[in-house]
């Protein structure tokens, strides 16, 4: 088998049937990494959501590895005793050497099992692993890298619970042990070194060294084959987490990595190109109403649009009902996230709003957490004005309801000039006075403790959006997480992302992108960029993207100025669009969600223990890849009724008449181009795979040998 070629998102839809009468009931699988049970970042969303479809396929064989953490398990795990006799003598065993290890159930969708491994017990072996780590692989660890040491920890101890289980084991198990990221890389080395009977699978979500440069502003993607990477590792003091990632990636049996831009990524800074690319799914939850998800928007609308009352108090000059909401979301880089390019979009788009006299008003979202003290006194207040005008108009409303309700009892149409006495124009006076406001509503909605450093509020500084009446565009600073209990903003970050209109995530570093995914799995329409690992693949299946919402912006072949040209063009055109176009395009982004089904996706993480086992347990399994031809490949045509935006519509305008509109009836037929959508949508690629004992008379000659000589 050609180990050259990476079995590529291209062939996701594919011809043939997946074969997976295949005998799984000697084999076993563990998944190791550092956020099981034990949310630090994406990988935790990566691991939770693909639980439950693992745990289908493989049962009671199905054991996810992580790290004890006491206050997690008190709300995540159910802890029990071990069901698998052979994992219960294993533990019993580690637990009288002086560790401790806990098995049980994760709270999760699917209940996998789990083992966690408490490393601080542990904690007195340290020097001793790390010397051992010395002298076995050259890798020296410093005393001061705290998440190294855990490292080291974690490794030596997932490498000791494996080897005992097949220790334990009676018959000589099939164990698949799959790796996630550097932090849990050291324990699939340590069972190479070993010789374990043990199939391994390394997978990175995203380089170690890729991240760091491109955190310091390094033009990356253009001087990738440049990089001299163990200089660059050491310049940034992380040669040694470079080098536990390097030996993972080299010593597994097969390598995956996440996307096809992380891919070329992993070939030149960990020097081997990966076996398999495994995209990240999501659990697509289908509604029995088919526009149940446009009803939810409009809810979560309403929402938004009452706090931005509250904040906007004294300037609400702009129609609500024209104004569109964006925003941008994640960790707080600047650069790697692409905020600086969205900010300067904004200014930009601002001048062309003013310009062309649009009504359209835009509300862009900055939901990123960063250092604060508390809630701004001056956006507390215009919630607590909002509510208060709110009481005053049900008062009034009361008030003005008795008088119409006694004065028909009485069998007389109400004088309505009589109907508010001067009590009720008073009241009211007050309620209007206390809207006056002598400033800008503010762009930050907390006490920034670094507010003169900070990139964001810097650079809205510089372009000059505060929020004026003058201005189209108007900035919202979040710097904290949503949260449904907030006295600010109370709504979860699910309800706020279904209440937008776009969002809008033009990175620069982005090995998967979870956020624009769980956008199209809403519905709602979204920029990412064709350096973003979900962007590549939006690309690759769709002919058209911006027609079904899915906006790909070019940052690899353009320079910032272009890119933010583009930005700024396919902002102006989504204003453009009517309020009817925008329905469409919703409808069109949401069909889209069973791209990113884990029921689809998942097929490549299956893919790649197929072809771990094929390579441990050559006599045994059998694997056959098949590459695919170009026919083969799978891409959503673009749509051929209404045109999701004015720049290809033969309208001028996104205002159109009565009679266009009827136009448009006819020819948008909602239910004939879903039905075409999922015409679309097959089973991915196919790779067969067997099992050789199951077959008769074995497997052929040209099966023996390691399966990566195969051809």
């Amino acid at each position: 088998m050609p180990l050259a070629r990476s079995l590529s998102v291209t062939s996701l839809s594919g011809l043939e049937e997946w074969d997976e009468e295949f005998d799984l009931e000697d084999a076993v699988l563990f998944e190791i990494a550092w956020e099981v049970a034990n949310k630090v970042g994406g990988i935790y969303t990566v691991i939770q959501t693909k639980a439950r479809l693992t745990a289908e396929e493989w049962g009671e064989n199905y054991f996810l590895v992580g790290p004890y953490v006491e206050s997690n398990v008190r709300t995540q795990v159910e802890l029990i005793e071990p069901t698998n006799p052979v994992l219960k003598r294993t533990i019993d065993k580690m637990n009288a050497s002086g560790c401790k290890v806990y098995f049980g159930r994760w709270l999760i969708e699917g209940s996998p099992y789990v083992v966690l491994i408490d490393v601080a017990f542990t904690a007195w072996s340290l020097d001793r692993w790390k010397s051992e780590l010395w002298e076995l692989c050259d890798i020296g660890v410093p005393w001061f890298d705290r998440e190294a040491n855990d490292a080291v920890l974690f490794g030596f101890l997932t490498a000791w619970l494996l080897g005992e289980y097949v220790a334990q084991s009676e018959e000589p198990p099939y164990v698949v042990a799959h790796f996630h990221e550097w932090l849990a890389g050291l324990g699939l080395v340590l069972c190479r070194h070993r010789q374990l009977p043990v199939a391994t699978i390394f997978t990175t979500h995203a380089t170690l060294l890729g991240r760091y440069l491109c955190a310091g502003n390094v033009d990356f993607y253009n001087n990738l084959a440049e990089f001299n990477v163990d200089k660059e590792a050491g310049d940034r003091q992380i040669y040694h987490r470079y080098c536990l990632e390097r030996a993972a990636a080299h010593c597994a049996h097969v390598f995956t990595t996440v996307s096809q831009i992380t891919a070329i990524e992993a070939e030149h800074l960990l020097k081997r190109k990966p076996d398999v690319v495994t995209p990240n799914g999501l659990n697509v939850k289908k509604f029995s109403a088919v526009h149940e998800f446009q009803n939810l928007h409009a809810q979560s609308k309403n929402r938004i649009q009452e706090f931005v009352r509250g904040h906007f108090y004294g300037h609400l000059d702009f129609n609500l009902d024209k104004c569109l909401f964006l925003f941008i979301a994640g960790r707080y880089e600047f650069s790697n996230k692409g905020a600086d390019l969205f900010l300067e979009a904004l200014a930009r788009l601002n001048y062309l709003l003013r310009v062309n006299h649009s009504d359209v008003t835009v509300i862009a979202f900055f939901i990123m957490p960063a250092r604060t003290n508390n809630f701004n006194v001056e956006t507390l207040k215009g919630q607590a004005v909002r509510k208060q005008l709110w009481d005053t108009a049900q008062t009034v409303k009361e008030r003005f309801g008795k008088k119409l309700y006694e004065s028909l009892l009485v069998g007389q149409l109400p004088d309505v000039s009589k109907m508010l006495d001067k009590e009720d124009f008073t009241i009211m006076k007050r309620a209007i006075f206390a809207t006056q406001r002598q400033c800008q509503p503010p762009i930050c909605t907390h006490n920034m403790l670094e507010d003169s450093s900070d990139p964001i509020l810097n650079c809205v500084r510089r372009i000059g959006l505060f929020n004026s009446s003058a201005d189209r565009v108007k900035i919202i600073f979040h710097p904290e997480f949503l949260s449904s209990t907030s006295p600010l903003l109370p709504m979860d970050y699910e309800e706020f992302v279904r209440g937008c209109h776009l969002g809008v995530f033009p990175s620069y570093y982005e090995p998967w992108g979870y956020t624009p995914a769980e956008c199209t799995v809403m519905g709602i329409p979204s920029i990412s960029t064709n350096l973003s690992g979900f962007g590549c693949f939006m690309e690759e299946h769709i002919a058209d993207p911006t027609a079904y919402g899915i906006y790909i912006l070019d940052r690899r072949f353009r320079g910032v100025d272009e890119s933010c040209n583009q930005l700024t063009s396919f902002l102006f055109q989504f204003c453009k669009q009517s309020r009817r176009q925008r329905i469409i395009q919703r409808n069109r982004t949401e069909r889209l969600s069973d791209l990113l089904d884990w029921r689809y996706l998942g097929r490549y993480y299956i893919s790649a223990r197929h072809m771990a086992l094929a390579k441990a347990f050559p006599d045994t399994y059998l694997y056959e890849p098949h590459d695919p031809t170009s026919t083969t490949g799978f891409r959503y045509p673009r749509p051929a009724s209404v045109p999701p935006s004015p720049a290809l519509s033969r309208h001028s305008s996104p205002r159109h008449s009565e009679a266009e509109d009827n136009d448009e009836d006819e020819r948008y037929d909602e239910d004939l181009e879903a039905e075409k959508d999922r015409v679309n949508i097959r089973q991915p690629y196919s790779m067969p795979f067997k099992n050789k004992l199951s077959t008769a008379n074995g497997a052929n000659g040209s099966s023996d040998g390691d399966a990566s000589e195969k051809n």
